[in-house]
């Protein structure tokens, strides 16, 4: 989540929490949930951290906190954008790194971690489909065949959601190759 809030913060400017909140729910929603409390754990961290400095000031009787990256922030944000995905989750990592992709600079640079995408999706999908392959050569004992059923059918459903996020980041990369540099 911190790099979320960084990418918002170079992309928006000095935010309060309740600000960084609204984008949340304004889109980033769509493929990353924060509470709250949530993105005050991680302003603390990145304070902590010193990717952040925050600002006080009184609007209308009351403080408010303004968060800006600083320069040890934007670098570690960049850092974050080009560096491979390792999360468990590596589709909310994928969407993260797409929806900033622009705060990137240099077509190269970007077809890069397109490229990095990529190559996790394409090895994540092996990986199912390795599975489904072991699954399919198992002799499922008429008892079990039900349950077995919706349990592949939702590895199947795995296997072509991670084919239709490679068709999408291949034409992405498709595009972002076609541009002019």
């Amino acid at each position: 989540m911190a790099n979320v809030i960084l990418g918002l913060l170079l992309t928006v400017g000095p935010q309060t929490i309740y600000d960084l909140n609204k984008q949340f729910e304004a889109g980033i929603s769509l493929f990353y949930r924060a509470s709250l409390g949530a993105l005050r754990t991680a302003l603390a961290g990145l304070l902590d951290r010193a990717h952040v400095t925050v600002a006080t000031s009184v609007e209308s009787g009351r403080t408010k906190k303004r968060y800006t990256v600083t320069d040890a922030g934007r670098l570690a944000f960049h850092a974050w954008m080009r560096e491979p995905i390792t999360a468990s989750d590596a589709e909310t990592a994928a969407m993260a790194k797409t929806f900033f992709l622009a705060l990137v600079t240099g077509p190269g640079e970007r077809l890069a971690i397109v490229d990095g995408i990529i190559d996790r999706v394409a090895a994540d999908a092996a990986e199912l489909e390795g599975l489904a392959a072991d699954l399919d050569s198992l002799d499922i004992a008429p008892e079990h065949a039900e349950p077995f059923r919706f349990q592949r059918a939702t590895l199947d459903y795995g296997v072509g959601a991670h084919h239709h996020a490679l068709d999408f980041f291949r034409r992405l990369r498709d595009e972002l190759a076609a541009e002019p540099r």
